[in-house]
């Protein structure tokens, strides 16, 4: 999956021309460079969990990394490593799925067994065994200042994420070879897909959004962008505690909000269906329109539980 190219098209403009005027490194990236003059650094190119061995320290005004931090063996060594790349004044951005929202309470990874860590954002409780917080391993950094903090969860529907529980690995197999069988066939569009994952979830299948059959995928990740300070004196330390109180509020604020809408959603269901079945008593003929409102109602409820996103952000990138 070509992650930086699906993470482009929710980003503007400005976020290239602020991070990629000097000379850049994309670790981990593939054929999939973050941008045409970036300098490719992947296993041809040498090792990334040792990155210092085969690129000169302090050489590079950004170091950019989408996906590549879960991979390696140690990941505070690894990123202490892709940091002493970046000169002073220099940016590290890094972008790792968020644990929630990819692997689901699941581990190993039901999605890439590659994957050795997973990554949660300002939170001390997680599932996971092997989870990092991606903003403490950021505020180690010697000289680091956050830019940026952000949960991306475009295209995510969070009614079809599951919190852990049994696998069904031959439903999913199972709807995988469907969808992929009926897009040869060019009879699959999206709005059959949401179907088909409406229906999996029913059966508490895990689904993989980010990898879609139909589109390019729905953004499961969290995006960090620090900053290396050129003066040495004083501490980032003050910056990163504003950043983690700030994310926190935010995750209250949308935990209310989630609350709220699943509280209001069994009232709409029946306020919809006891309607139409009125309607239906006093006028049969009505039934066809009824049938459409039903269709309708359900595609509002299922916007009411989606939006808005549950999307975290501080910083100006």
């Amino acid at each position: 999956m070509k992650e930086s190219a699906k993470t482009r098209k929710f980003r503007d403009s400005d976020f290239y021309s602020r991070y990629f005027k000097g000379r850049t490194i994309d670790i981990g990236c593939g054929d999939d460079l973050v941008v045409a003059n970036a300098e490719p650094f992947d296993m041809p190119q040498g090792d990334a969990n040792e990155i210092t061995n085969f690129r000169p320290t302090a050489a590079y005004d950004t170091v950019y990394s989408s996906h590549c931090l879960e991979h390696m063996r140690d990941v505070p060594k690894a990123l202490a490593g892709w940091w002493e790349l970046v000169k002073p004044g220099g940016f590290l951005i890094v972008v790792v799925p968020d644990e929630d929202l990819y692997e689901q309470g699941f581990w190993p990874s039901l999605f890439n067994g590659d994957h050795k860590a997973t990554f949660r954002l300002c939170r001390s409780s997680t599932w996971s065994p092997v989870s990092y917080d991606l903003c403490d391993l950021m505020a180690a950094l010697p000289g680091s200042e956050p830019t940026s903090i952000a949960r991306q969860d475009d295209g995510y529907i969070y009614a079809f994420r599951r919190c852990g529980g049994a696998d069904k690995p031959k439903l999913r197999r199972f709807l995988r070879r469907t969808l992929r069988s009926m897009k040869k066939r060019r009879l699959a569009a999206r709005w059959l897909e949401v179907l088909f994952y409406a229906i999996a979830t029913l059966c508490r299948c895990p689904i993989d959004q980010t990898s879609q059959v139909t589109v390019d995928g729905a953004l499961a990740q969290m995006e960090i962008i620090a900053r290396k300070r050129e003066d040495k004196t004083g501490s980032g330390y003050p910056l990163w505690e504003a950043a983690r109180n700030n994310i926190r509020s935010q995750e209250l604020e949308n935990q209310h909000a989630v609350t709220i809408r699943r509280r209001f959603a069994p009232s709409l269901i029946l306020i919809g269906i006891s309607c139409m079945a009125f309607l239906c008593a006093l006028h049969p003929p009505a039934i066809p329109f009824c049938i459409a409102l039903l269709i309708a109602d359900g595609l509002f409820l299922w916007a009411f539980l989606r939006w808005p996103h549950n999307r975290l952000y501080i910083g100006n990138a």
